[in-house]
């Protein structure tokens, strides 16, 4: 089953309870820090647009990838000649650039749905390729917590005029792997809804595992944090955020 087809239509009516902005100024705060307060951004995982356009109203030049040719339709839909992004339909596992970039960012757990440790690497691999000198890696990962005690195999479902969903978690321990059905009713007429199905996978991943990875792409690990702070990860913490940086090397060619 794909992604991301059906959930497209709906996906932001359902997402509804995100904090986009608060999330926004997070990352805005986060690249200020660490002195990319302009320049060429590329947002990896992008889905409809709703952190890209946000960073692009706070000054930066933007680009967007994604998977779900659906969900990019979307993102074009809500923006406007003057915003001035590009959104590409890519995997993030072999995407490919013009140039560099100042920074890439990647929030709502993308990098979870990259379920094989060699895959999440040729991800790292690339986003240090196509990173300025120096340039900044941050992302967001769903944490072992997350899914071992808090989506564990619990169902969720909601119920609203314009659709309901039934969201069912299965927990994988020895793989750390959460298996996600999806389940749609979107209403076509009056009386009658399509049902859609959707089945995502998304993986835990040790901390330390994503740190070594980091570092043999090639990166310099910055930090890791607790959510929307700059405190370390605890036990208890459901979603960290990785920084990183791109590592000037003698034996590596830049994209110019």
């Amino acid at each position: 089953m794909q992604q991301y087809t059906g959930f497209a239509a709906v996906y932001d009516l359902f997402m509804d309870n995100i904090p986009y902005e608060e999330w926004t100024d997070y990352i805005k705060h986060l690249l200020h820090k660490h002195g990319i307060e302009n320049g060429l951004l590329l947002e990896l995982g992008c889905g409809t647009g709703n952190i890209t356009r946000r960073l692009a109203a706070c000054g930066y030049d933007m680009i967007g990838i994604d998977s779900s040719e659906e969900m990019l339709a979307i993102a074009r839909e809500k923006g406007s000649e003057q915003d001035g992004i590009l959104y590409l339909c890519q995997d993030m596992r072999e995407f490919e650039l013009y140039g560099t970039v100042a920074a890439v960012v990647s929030v709502c757990d993308t990098m979870n749905y990259i379920l094989k440790e060699e895959e999440l690497l040729q991800v790292f691999k690339l986003v240090n390729n196509y990173l300025d000198p120096g340039g900044l890696f941050i992302f967001d990962l769903d944490t072992q917590y997350a899914y071992e005690e808090v989506l564990g195999d619990n169902t969720i479902a909601e119920n609203r005029e314009e659709g309901s969903f039934i969201w069912e978690n299965t927990y994988y321990e020895d793989e750390m792997l959460n298996e996600l059905t999806l389940t749609l009713f979107i209403p076509e007429k009056a009386s009658v809804y399509r049902k859609y199905e959707e089945l995502h996978y998304r993986r835990a991943y040790p901390l330390d595992t994503i740190k070594q990875l980091l570092e043999e792409a090639g990166m310099e690990f910055v930090a890791v944090y607790d959510a929307l702070t700059e405190k370390k990860p605890k036990k208890t913490s459901e979603r960290v955020y990785f920084i990183a940086r791109e590592k000037r090397q003698a034996n590596k060619v830049y994209i110019s």
